[in-house]
C-alpha cells in the first residue's frame, strides 16, 4: 500500500507516509478512512519524500469535488507536506489550489521543520460547514 497513516489522538495529529506510486483511488481511500475516523480536523504530517504521485487533470478535478464534499460537513486541520522532488511539490501545489479548505498548508524539506510548524498552527482549523457554497481557491 503506497499510503500508510497513523493517528495520534493525544497530539491531534495524523502522520501519513507515501511510498512509490500514489493514484487517485488510493488518495480517496485515504481521505475516506480519515473522515470515518473523524480526524480530518487534526494536523496532517504528510511525508511525500518517497512518493511518485500519478494524477491526470480529471483526477485532480475529481479530488476537488471530493474535498468540497468533505469541507461541507467536516473541519479541516493544517497540512504539512515533506517533499523535495518536483513531482511531489507539483502535486502539493495542485492539491492546495483545488482544495476549498482555507486551512494552513505548507511544504517542507525536513520532518523537524514540518512538525515545528504544525505545533505553531495547531489551533488553526478551517470550518466552512455553515457556508452555503464552496469554491476552490485559485
Amino acid at each position: 500500500m503506497p499510503l500508510k497513516w497513523e493517528i495520534f489522538h493525544d497530539q491531534k495529529l495524523v502522520h501519513i507516509v507515501a511510498t512509490g506510486r500514489v493514484t487517485l483511488p488510493e488518495m480517496e481511500e485515504h481521505f475516506d478512512a480519515l473522515a470515518v475516523a473523524d480526524v480530518l480536523q487534526y494536523g496532517k504530517l504528510f511525508d511525500a519524500s518517497e512518493a511518485d504521485p500519478i494524477y491526470t487533470e480529471q483526477d485532480v478535478m475529481a479530488m476537488g469535488a471530493r474535498l468540497s464534499a468533505y469541507t461541507a460537513t467536516l473541519k479541516s486541520g493544517p497540512l504539512a507536506v515533506i517533499g523535495l522532488n518536483e513531482k511531489a511539490r507539483s502535486a502539493f501545489r495542485r492539491f492546495v489550489n483545488i482544495s476549498p479548505a482555507k486551512r494552513p498548508a505548507r511544504i517542507f524539506k525536513t520532518e523537524a521543520d514540518a512538525r515545528a510548524w504544525l505545533k505553531e498552527v495547531a489551533g488553526q482549523v478551517d470550518d466552512q460547514r455553515d457556508q452555503p457554497f464552496h469554491t476552490p481557491r485559485g
